[in-house]
């Protein structure tokens, strides 16, 4: 059976953790509690999580590199258990400085790789075409809108430049009609049409979509 969203962040943060406690945050063990629970010391390495939110980012670094990450959200948080925002912004600038220049153009159609990203769920393996490229992002544009999308979510099909108009045409044609209230039935179909791995319709998929642009009084 395959395993879960939810269960997968469990095991990544599971992981995470364990990595801290074996190599970096080692406890004192003459100054104990009324419980014999060793106590924390105060510097970075020493200073644990408490709950999930706030190791899932680390997931993405390298072991080294995940205690490094912690101990720098800690001395931000003023030497306390920093939240899982304070990480993540942590764990996006060390990302950011090993990454690669962008070299994605405008206009160019790449596909989506969720991988670990819930903020990508339901759009793995889906098309999109960048209308905006920043320095470690690139703004693109879907069957149902714009979104941000880190370099490392993003696959380039290595279509030629014809290829790339004719996506455009496509994107264009679905964005228009997607916006417009539907049926569930239809915005289904719409959304299959936002996971084609080519550059052109079936006979039978420019039918239905012809028959859903007239029916909803979207023209071509």
């Amino acid at each position: 059976m395959p395993i879960s969203l939810a269960a997968s962040y469990k095991i990544a943060a599971a992981t995470v953790m364990d990595n801290l406690l074996t190599n970096g945050l080692q406890k004192e063990e003459i100054a104990t509690d009324e419980l014999q629970t060793p106590k924390m010391l105060t510097n970075g390495l020493q200073i644990l999580p408490n709950n999930e939110r706030q190791v899932r980012p680390l997931a993405s670094l390298e072991p080294e590199v995940q205690r490094e990450a912690w101990q720098k959200a800690v001395e931000e948080a003023g030497g306390k258990v920093p939240s899982g925002r304070i990480v993540k912004n942590v764990v996006q600038r060390i990302m950011e400085r090993t990454r690669v220049p962008n070299t994605y153009q405008l206009g160019e159609v790449c596909q989506i790789l969720a991988k670990d990203n819930p903020e990508l769920r339901g759009k793995g393996g889906c098309w999109c075409i960048i209308s905006h490229v920043g320095e470690f992002s690139c703004t693109v544009t879907m069957w149902d809108g714009e979104y941000t999308v880190g370099l490392q979510y993003l696959k380039s099909y290595n279509y030629l430049p014809a290829e790339c108009q004719q996506m455009q045409v496509i994107c264009d044609r679905i964005n228009r009609v997607y916006s417009s209230g539907l049926e569930e039935s239809v915005q289904r179909f719409l959304e299959s049409l936002g996971k084609l791995n080519r550059a052109y319709f079936t006979g039978l998929e420019e039918k239905l979509l012809g028959l859903i642009e007239r029916e909803y009084g979207v023209t071509n």
